[in-house]
């Protein structure tokens, strides 16, 4: 008991730890020029569109809050204590991934990398898109197991911001791997992995058969 508990603190350490940090990391680039910024190998005919340049910080900047809100929603102190504070957080975190899943699907036809790196983030932001949006609508139901499931699935999504700023260092600075190859692979790696391993968390909570309200109970 107490080493599973200690694995769950250990989890949740690192789980806030690296909200905290890519939650963020947008900041950093509040007024720096674009060639300073994440924009800094865009066509310069691309940054002169004030659409595709909304779209960006917008993904960007409210993905961070979604990050940071997330991670909340998944203490049960919180939510046996304070259930409107977590009901208010969950829902600023359901609009923030609705603004910035859209603004990614937007900008990820511009990503670097070509139809690869595109499709991987337009197949990220559109499943981030679709687990939340199946995480609110059975909250609204009252079904609170299911609502735990898509909720888990779309933070393994979110976090993808997180295992992306993980990987491009590790394959570019400490492996020594060409920049758009590893972008192509990571459009792909940063996320797909964290849905697998969000379905292996959710599996031992699956009960065929049962009610997810009572499983819930």
């Amino acid at each position: 008991m107490h080493s599973t508990l200690f694995r769950h603190r250990v989890g949740y350490f690192f789980l806030a730890f690296f909200a905290l940090a890519i939650g963020l990391y947008p900041l950093r680039f509040i007024g720096l020029p674009y060639e300073q910024s994440l924009l800094a190998d865009k066509a310069a005919d691309l940054l002169a569109s004030p659409i595709f340049i909304t779209a960006f910080y917008l993904h960007i900047s409210l993905g961070g809050l979604a990050l940071l809100m997330g991670f909340t929603q998944f203490f049960p102190r919180l939510r046996r204590r304070l259930p409107k504070l977590h009901r208010n957080l969950g829902k600023v975190y359901v609009l923030s991934v609705l603004i910035s899943g859209s603004c990614g699907l937007l900008i990820a036809i511009f990503a670097s990398g070509g139809i690869i790196s595109t499709l991987g983030f337009a197949g990220l932001a559109g499943s981030w898109l679709f687990t939340t949006l199946r995480a609110y609508t059975a909250i609204r139901r009252t079904d609170i197991l299911r609502h735990q499931q898509w909720m888990i699935r779309s933070y393994a999504l979110c976090f993808a911001a997180v295992t992306l700023r993980l990987y491009l260092p590790l394959a570019v600075q400490v492996l020594g791997l060409d920049f758009l190859p590893s972008y192509r692979l990571i459009a792909w790696l940063c996320w797909v992995p964290n849905l697998l391993a969000a379905e292996l968390v959710i599996l031992p909570g699956i009960r065929p058969g049962g009610s997810s309200r009572k499983a819930a109970k």
